[in-house]
């Protein structure tokens, strides 16, 4: 018998009323704004009216470095989640809001997996209750006011050649990456050269994420560059008088998102910032509500530990002041195996047959991804627990491997299978996050503030990926100097490089040293607060397979959504 879809699964439970959910939190239905029956934004009195509720322990799940595919960070962070319950413990769950431009691309949706999902699964993966689309509309309304400003003057002298404010949209559309704007007549604007991004890599997104309240938002947003003079003088957003308007537009979006999964243990979806080119982690504010409303508040970094959990340690905890007590790390057979350099795994097409064949040596071949991410966790003064994401395909002895590495750290180890057990399957990784999170905990940053932006990314680059070195571009080493001129080399930074290695170049597995990290250009997100050094060639723009899941989803007869995974 075939193992239902995930969304058979989601459409098969029966959730609780969110008020029964939101009542679990400590969170009064007073503060409940609904969207339907099953979905509900959180009022931001929450933050004051759970401020005298003790704090939880505070949880970041992380992983090995990807595959294509992707291991199982969400399912894993809601099976655990659900677990929690199972061993007399209250969880609650923070995560981002998948975007729609990977949802019809070809990763699918991201609400989880199997047993282990959160619902309503299609609300999650489409629209949401629209903050997407708030981000969406801010953007491009300060993009316009850009354009408004050249045409009626460029008082201020912005550089046409140096402007850095494009325009976004929740779609993959390589077609719009480069694009020339402003042709036909003189009432039709100035022709420049621009281009758009996805909405998820706007810097809206990411101050929607780091923003602690509505003045915190209405600052960052004042504080936006969009572009320079050519004496290389930034031009704000607050001088465009743009800002404004962008907050009244982000008013509804800054309250986040109540959800439950299957079990019904609450999850709090809020924010979507790119994994690749912003830090990747879900709103400051989703957990200054969650970490009052449960035993443990359980959140995910995108990406492996050498990105989303570097930035969650060093971006985001700045943001929040809150203070992890545990990190999960999820590993995988296949992932392993793939890092033994033996295996291509391609997002779209089957596994290759021999990457299920029982192999252990293989996975110990490629453990020295998994030995490095341990490492960047601890780095941090943090605590791993190696989750180990059990696929019907492994073998006993892999897990064994993987167990190995595990012991040369002296972490705690455990083997799931919340994916098609729910709950149940991750009641042995609960216990252990649990006994980590009653260690001494030794969290410290990175870097300092003070030290300059040249030596935050070689810590990041040397500590975290192994590098031997840092090497820049002129035009790098230029606008990293204009950083520093104008005030901003005490923000963190936010290294823009492939997810598919440690290393900036995605060929190299396992955990190459020796190498030198290239960055080719820095770009500053003044009003998220950090600078992101770009290393190789970025897209910030996906593209779309040539069988992309968008020509898979449809509506039938009845009405009813289907090909959504």
């Amino acid at each position: 018998m075939s193992f239902p879809t995930d969304l058979d699964i989601a459409r098969a439970a029966t959730p609780k009323p969110l008020p029964e959910i939101a009542a679990s939190m400590g969170i009064g239905e007073h503060l409940l704004r609904p969207y339907g029956s099953d979905l509900a934004k959180i009022d931001l009195g929450a933050v004051d009216e759970l401020s005298d509720r003790p704090k939880a322990k505070y949880v970041v799940v992380t992983a090995i470095t990807p595959t294509p595919l992707g291991e199982g960070k969400t399912t894993t962070t809601v099976g655990l989640g659900q677990a929690m319950k199972h061993v007399g413990k209250n969880a609650v769950i923070s995560l981002r809001q998948p975007s729609m431009g990977p949802t019809f691309g070809i990763k699918g949706g991201a609400a989880g997996g199997g047993y282990s999902q959160v619902i309503p699964m299609e609300l999650l993966n489409l629209h949401l209750t629209g903050d997407f689309h708030a981000v969406t509309a801010a953007h491009n309304l300060l993009a316009a006011m850009v354009d408004n400003h050249l045409h009626h003057g460029n008082d201020f002298g912005l550089d046409i050649d140096n402007i850095t404010w494009r325009r976004v949209l929740d779609v993959n559309d390589r077609a719009l990456r480069n694009i020339v704007i402003g042709l036909g007549g003189r009432m039709d604007g100035v022709t420049r050269q621009s281009g758009f991004d996805i909405t998820a890599a706007s810097e809206v997104m990411a101050i929607l994420a780091l923003a602690v309240s509505a003045d915190d938002l209405r600052a960052r947003l004042g504080r936006i560059v969009v572009g320079y003079t050519r004496d290389g003088e930034p031009v704000t957003a607050e001088q465009l008088q743009g800002a404004g308007s962008m907050a009244v537009i982000m008013r509804e979006a800054l309250a986040p998102n109540l959800l439950q999964t299957l079990e019904h243990t609450p999850v709090i979806v809020h924010a979507g910032p790119f994994g690749n080119i912003a830090h990747g982690n879900s709103s400051v504010i989703g957990d200054l509500i969650g970490i009052r409303g449960g035993d443990y508040l359980l959140t995910e970094a995108g990406f492996g530990a050498d990105m989303g959990a570097e930035r969650f340690f060093n971006i985001k905890c700045r943001a929040s002041g809150l203070t992890p007590d545990a990190a999960v790390l999820v590993a995988t057979v296949r992932a392993l195996k793939a890092h033994s350099g033996k295996y291509k795994i391609v997002a779209g097409r089957p596994l290759p047959d021999e990457l299920l064949e029982e192999n252990p040596d293989d996975v110990l071949a490629g453990a020295a991804n998994l030995r490095k991410q341990i490492q960047n966790v601890m780095a941090h003064g943090v605590t791993p627990v190696v989750a180990i994401n059990g696929f019907p395909t492994d073998h006993e002895s892999e897990h064994d491997a993987i167990r190995q590495v595990a012991d040369q750290f002296g972490v705690r180890v455990a083997v799931c299978t919340h994916f098609s057990d729910g709950g149940a399957g991750a009641t042995e990784l609960a216990q252990a996050v649990i006994d980590a999170c009653e260690e001494p905990n030794d969290f410290a940053y990175l870097y300092d503030d003070a030290d300059s932006l040249k030596t935050k990314i070689e810590k990041v680059a040397t500590t975290i990926y192994g590098a031997e070195r840092v090497e820049y571009t002129l035009a790098a080493n230029r606008q990293l100097q204009t950083y520093e001129d104008n005030g901003f080399g005490r923000m963190p930074v936010c290294i823009a490089k492939t997810h598919l290695s440690i290393s900036g170049d995605a060929s190299l597995k396992g955990a190459p040293t020796g190498h030198t990290l290239s960055v080719r250009e820095a770009r500053a997100s003044v009003g998220a607060g950090f600078v992101y050094p770009i290393c190789g060639a970025m897209s910030t723009m996906p593209g779309l397979a040539k069988a992309p899941a968008a020509s898979r989803i449809d509506v039938d007869g009845e009405g009813e959504i289907v090909g959504l995974s």
